[in-house]
């Protein structure tokens, strides 16, 4: 009876590895590879490749405009303001008739210089005939020394005589010609500060103030440390700029670099340099504040990079690109001149696909699959 029970325990133990043996047959392999843990899916990300062009390189301040030229108009000669033909904050050219000054007096003055002229001159001529008819008789004896002497002293005195009144005609017309106030070069006028029937002359009372507005300064502060930099820009040539204003993101006017001073603030460690620049349609004014951008110099074969695929860690800025194996690898990168949307950099390669997107969801190592243009430019809007 024992035995029995031995041989049918023997049986069961055979036929359940039988079964077992069956199973793994058929179904091992499967079973295997259901059972083993699976790694995580491939994550889609938008990628470019790196561009390299020459980038010109820009150093960007705050600057202020300034008028190359602003004078305060005031009156040579006293008088009653006539008229003002030029209207306040008119632009002006150089020449233009902006106020007239009573001239009575002064036209009388230069007609009462030139009647005295006249008869000088007048006077003049007969001194000279008389003396001439004095040089012939004292050569024959019929006129005296003393009478001879006398005549050449009175054509002395009526030659100083028109030489006197020349000079006070010419003072007369100086005098008539400051009655009419000109613009001594092209520019817009100020507020008016004397209407008409103001006496003026004599006072220093302003009448109003004209600037040249094209060209204008552009005057900006630069940092000690950079002015090796401009320096050297401005050995290689002329130093171009770019100005725009504050709330706009385009430059509207161009310039060069035109002034460096000859000392560094102390205080601040900034030294003060500006650029001229055109202003035809006089848009911009003196006391505005711009943005101006110094070109420097061009960086051949830059890498360029968009800058919303620049991370930072504690070890310093980075970017991930696709390595040969799919994954995505992370790369230390060095920043450079910015240029719109992309940043140049150093430390890629010129192969390296560079990823755009999705940089959240990866880290060293995570499968990537990198999107076919359309694609990417889809998961980026």
């Amino acid at each position: 009876m024992r035995n029995w029970k031995i041989l049918a325990g023997s049986a069961a133990l055979l036929g359940v590895a039988a079964i077992a043996v069956f199973t793994l047959r058929h179904n091992g392999p499967a079973s295997a590879s259901a059972a083993a843990p699976s790694g995580p899916p491939a994550m889609p990300v938008p990628v470019t490749t790196v561009e390299r062009r020459t980038l010109p390189v820009y150093l960007d301040y705050a600057a202020r405009t300034e008028s190359i030229r602003e004078v305060s108009l005031q009156a040579k000669v006293s008088g009653y303001i006539q008229s003002q033909p030029t209207a306040d904050g008119a632009d002006v050219k150089e020449g233009d008739l902006l106020y007239k000054i009573d001239d009575r007096d002064y036209r009388a003055a230069l007609d009462q210089a030139k009647a005295q002229a006249q008869r000088d001159d007048a006077a003049l001529a007969y001194a000279r005939s008389n003396f001439k008819r004095g040089d012939d008789l004292v050569k024959t004896g019929f006129l005296a020394k003393d009478n001879y002497d006398q005549r050449a002293s009175t054509l002395g005195q009526s030659e100083a005589s028109v030489s006197q009144d020349s000079a006070t005609v010419r003072t007369a017309e100086i005098n008539l010609a400051y009655t009419e106030i000109r613009a001594p070069f092209a520019g817009r006028l100020g507020r008016n500060r004397a209407p008409v029937g103001t006496l003026v002359g004599g006072s220093g009372l302003t009448l109003n103030t004209l600037v040249q507005l094209d060209p204008i300064y552009v005057t900006f502060n630069p940092s000690e440390r950079e002015l090796a930099t401009i320096e050297a820009a401005r050995e290689a040539g002329p130093v171009t700029t770019e100005i725009s204003l504050p709330d706009e993101s385009n430059a509207h006017y161009s310039g060069r670099l035109t002034f460096i001073d000859n000392a560094v603030d102390r205080a601040t460690g900034t030294i003060t340099a500006r650029a001229t620049v055109a202003n035809p349609k006089f848009s911009l004014l003196p006391g505005q504040y711009v943005r101006i951008r110094v070109h420097v110099r061009d960086e051949a074969n830059a890498m360029l990079v968009p800058q919303t695929a620049i991370g930072s860690s504690q070890l310093g800025k980075y970017v991930f690109v696709v390595s040969a194996d799919g994954k995505a690898e992370q790369k230390l990168v060095k920043l450079g001149p910015t240029e719109g949307d992309k940043v140049s950099v150093t430390g890629l390669a010129a192969d390296d696909k560079v990823i755009t997107g999705n940089l959240q969801k990866i880290g060293p190592g995570s499968p990537v699959q990198p999107l076919p243009p359309q694609a990417a430019a889809k998961t980026k809007s």
